[in-house]
């Protein structure tokens, strides 16, 4: 069988604006060990239902949807989504707030009530705090914000933790 082979070409969705600015985010990321590359990334509650899908805006000052909603019940244990250090844990504008920094990334929580402290280390997946209640951010309290940032910029959580796909390569 005669012919040349078609060099491989990524699929589209791969050349999303969020997988560019991941991918950017990593290889722009410090070569020397830090929290963000020691270790696998979980999901912040368990089982991973998403509400409210990450939903950027144009510009920094429009509004937008700078994280994931994901479905939860007042009291459901939320775990670190990946190895950190506790930056911020307490309330901010009536809402339970966590902030972990995980290197060049960062991820927050809301709303949630505390069970961490400013300065503590965490490893993924280790409890931070529970699903805070009343009205939250989802409107109902049924609902974790998750944010995830590097520098100035959000990003889609779910390219931590979130479902994955399989990639087919042809031979």
């Amino acid at each position: 069988m005669t012919g040349s082979r078609q060099p491989h070409r990524p699929a589209a969705t791969l050349r999303t604006p969020v997988a560019v600015a991941l991918a950017a985010a990593l290889v722009a990321a410090p070569s020397t060990p830090s929290a963000a590359s020691a270790g696998p990334w979980v999901t912040p509650l368990v089982p991973l239902h998403l509400a409210s899908r990450f939903d950027p805006p144009a510009r920094d000052w429009l509004p937008g949807h700078r994280g994931v909603d994901l479905v939860s019940e007042p009291g459901d244990i939320v775990r670190a989504a990946g190895p950190g250090v506790v930056t911020f844990a307490r309330d901010l504008a009536g809402r339970g707030v966590v902030s972990l920094d995980h290197g060049s990334l960062r991820t927050t929580y809301e709303p949630i009530d505390a069970r961490v402290a400013v300065g503590q280390h965490v490893a993924a997946g280790a409890p931070i705090g529970t699903s805070g209640t009343g009205t939250g951010h989802c409107g109902t309290g049924r609902c974790v914000h998750v944010g995830l940032i590097r520098g100035g910029q959000c990003l889609n959580p779910l390219l931590l933790f979130g479902p994955r796909t399989a990639l087919l390569r042809p031979w």
